[in-house]
């Protein structure tokens, strides 16, 4: 076994001395370029392909940084691999912006975030004026709205550290207790301070993580946070410019909710155009092998909750307005609605996290091979069995075209005989012994929107057959059990040759 460290976070004041050494440097030294995140994404987007070792791949990819960003810029978006990004990591100091500002960040769910708390730090006079009221006939009434929160804010927390201190005296008297006192005062104080409060965090994100989030503040309607979308792709550009690329805002998160609030109240108006037609995917091509696949579990009333969440998030309506609307929609009604809601939908390009709402939980027999891609879908719950050879082998077509199948029969039967012995000494170990093919069970608990992305990625048909019979077979199942909010799931291949006319 060797385990190396290819690579880490470097402080930036250290790479920029590290960029001046090189540039003083012979020109055999280190390239300044290679002082970029960009050649481990290049270097390990070839191990899957190119049998030398890692380190290799990793010099030869310091050594000529353009190609490694050429090669990135096709990989990732010419061919879609876009988990490669994922390599590189970037560290962001952020100052200065609106606590409405950070919770829009923050909703990129696989960043990282530490953040300036206001349960243990005494705020000062920290906010901003947005731009959307500065300079106009609120910015006078806004700033003094700012001080009178702030000067509450104070207020608030000597009275509350004095009542403690008052009703607390043991644990005034203990240096802990009266930290803890005074974080207490802190901590309540906090609620009279505004959203336009300043912060400040450290934030981590990935490149992949990184464009997506862009993409996402980038259609906020705050200018505010537009512009922290603006100056954090900024930041990165200069140094990877071969990972972040598609920065402009998405038309389904800018105008679908304003199209779905504007159908609604047509619906319900009774004066509803039709809305633009689409296409379910057909049926699959039963010539091909099935899986064992089962649909185990799913919300109750998955689309009148994912219609009502549709509602609730385009209307200024409660959620029992919005479930009540759902529920009166006719079936030509609902069908618009849903139509609506997927129509500007490309491939790349999730549904609204509307979708994340209802859940279907299926169970699965997978092979090895099956599994490990299956596994990579780390947005969905998996609960995986050990691997068992009761349950069979998975047995590739081409084996029986190929004269394969006696072959790797018997191969799969010494391999079950050996797992039988080395399970008796080691029962955890006896799985190194299977192939393959060999399977196991496998609960699978997704959102209709992570079945969206799976059907994108595995019924594409550059997906590997054995898990683009099981996705198959899964979309089959949340198709029948719901077939509006399904209409659109399927790969990215059949999503493109569609006619302009269904989208």
């Amino acid at each position: 076994m060797q385990i190396i460290l290819a690579g880490f976070n470097l402080d930036r004041e250290l790479i920029a001395s590290l960029a001046r050494i090189a540039e003083e440097a012979p020109a055999a030294a280190l390239d300044p370029a290679a002082l970029t995140p960009e050649t481990l994404s290049a270097a390990y987007a070839r191990i899957s392909r190119d049998p030398r070792p890692i380190p290799e791949l990793r010099d030869e990819a310091r050594r000529d940084v353009a190609r490694a960003r050429r090669s990135n810029r096709r990989i990732i978006f010419g061919f879609g691999h876009t988990s490669v990004a994922e390599h590189a990591v970037f560290n962001f100091d952020i100052l200065g912006i609106s606590r409405l500002a950070v919770e829009a960040l923050e909703a990129s769910r696989l960043g990282s975030y530490t953040e300036k708390s206001q349960r243990y730090i005494l705020l000062e006079r920290d906010a901003i004026v947005p731009p959307e009221i500065a300079a106009g006939p609120l910015d006078a009434p806004f700033r003094a709205l700012l001080a009178l929160q702030q000067d509450s804010y104070r207020r608030a927390y000597e009275r509350l550290l004095a009542h403690l201190e008052q009703t607390q005296p043991a644990r005034w008297g203990d240096e802990a207790g009266r930290r803890e006192l005074e974080g207490a005062a802190k901590e309540d104080a906090r609620y009279f301070l505004g959203l336009a409060t300043t912060g400040q965090l450290g934030a981590t994100l990935n490149a992949r993580t990184l464009e997506a989030a862009v993409r996402r503040l980038a259609a906020d309607p705050l200018a505010e946070v537009r512009e922290l979308g603006t100056r954090l792709l900024d930041a990165v550009a200069p140094i990877a410019p071969s990972l972040v690329r598609y920065t402009a805002p998405d038309p389904i998160r800018v105008e679908t909710p304003e199209a779905l609030r504007e159908r609604l109240e047509a619906l319900e108006a009774g004066a509803a155009e039709p809305a633009p037609g689409t296409r379910a995917r057909p049926a699959a091509d039963e010539t091909e092998p099935t899986a064992f696949v089962r649909l185990i579990d799913s919300s109750e009333n998955g689309e009148t909750l994912l219609l009502a969440a549709l509602i609730h998030g385009s209307t200024g309506r409660s959620w029992d307005e919005s479930f009540a609307s759902a529920q009166g929609l006719d079936a030509t009604a609902r069908q618009s609605l849903f139509v609506e809601s997927l129509r500007r939908l490309s491939p790349h390009e999730p549904p609204l996290r509307a979708f994340e709402l209802p859940d279907l939980t299926y169970e699965l027999i997978t092979s090895a091979s099956c599994f490990a891609q299956l596994k990579r879908h780390r947005m969905a719950t998996i609960l995986a069995q050990a691997y068992r050879p009761d349950l069979g082998v998975t047995v590739p077509s081409s084996f029986h075209a190929g004269g394969l199948a006696g072959d790797y029969a018997g191969v799969c039967r010494k391999s079950e005989e050996l797992f039988e012995r080395i399970r008796e000494v080691a029962p955890h170990a006896a799985a190194y012994a299977l192939t393959n093919g060999h399977r196991r069970r496998v609960l699978f608990k997704a959102n209709a929107r992570e079945l969206y992305h799976l059907a994108r990625l595995r019924l594409d048909e550059h997906a590997q057959w054995d898990i683009r019979i099981v996705a198959r077979e899964m979309i089959r199942q949340a198709r029948e059990r719901y077939p509006l909010m399904m209409m659109l799931a399927m790969g990215k291949d059949e999503f493109e040759r569609r006619p302009a006319a269904e989208e």
